[in-house]
């Protein structure tokens, strides 16, 4: 008596290993490693950071304001490249600079040096966030082009003249710390903070606004009174 041997289903092919974004800590870690040894111009830098190393350029730029004492001047200039960066997000094209500035070479030695010491704070800010999470505040058309608004309108709060207010300055550059973090890693409870950051900066500033009017119609009502 003969006997068919059951066909055996071919077994599936394995799965292909998700592809995984580097760390913010590894993005900047390999931009140290590839920098040339004497110099290297701005324009040659701005490229090999690509689109995601500028919002990585702007989370440094903010570091500084982490104080509750605003810096005259410096937010000012800091927010307007910050505002650059998202407006050229924002826009879909690449970050312009003058051709002059462009071509302008850059210390590697001094650059390195504050890379590393950026990187240090970088790895502290990777502990508070994870990539991916909460994806659905963090992708897509409608939800990324309100979070790229957020971040230039942060920007702008930045640049805010409150002159020695404090925390004038300190507000804004939280939110704009946790928009640049969320938008590099996807990470929705990151730009989630940020949210509340910028929130709360336009309600402390409505206040500063408010009572600064009080005050000064109290004293046209003194003196004019």
């Amino acid at each position: 008596m003969n006997t068919q041997s059951s066909p055996t289903s071919a077994a599936p092919p394995p799965e292909e290993p998700l592809a995984v974004n580097p760390s913010l800590g590894e993005q900047l870690q390999n931009l140290i490693d590839t920098l040339p040894e004497h110099s290297i111009e701005l324009g040659s830098l701005l490229d090999r950071v690509g689109d995601e190393g500028l919002l990585l350029l702007s989370l440094l730029l903010v570091l500084v304001f982490l104080i509750p004492v605003s810096i005259p001047g410096v937010s000012t200039v800091f927010g307007a490249a910050i505002l650059l960066i998202g407006l050229s997000r924002l826009s879909g094209r690449p970050l312009w600079i003058p051709a002059r500035l462009k071509t302008r070479p850059l210390p590697a030695a001094r650059l390195r040096g504050a890379l590393e010491a950026g990187l240090v704070w970088v790895h502290r800010l990777e502990r508070i966030s994870r990539p991916h999470r909460v994806p659905s505040l963090a992708q897509g058309r409608l939800v990324g082009l309100f979070n790229k608004l957020a971040f230039c309108t942060a920007a702008l709060l930045l640049m805010a003249p409150f002159g020695f207010v404090p925390f004038s300055n300190t507000l804004p550059a939280i939110a704009l710390l946790f928009y640049a973090i969320g938008l590099i890693q996807r990470d929705g409870v990151a730009i989630l903070l940020g949210h509340a950051a910028q929130i709360a900066t336009v309600i402390y500033f409505g206040v500063l606004i408010g009572g600064g009017g009080l005050a000064l119609g109290s004293l046209l009502k003194t003196f004019g009174g």
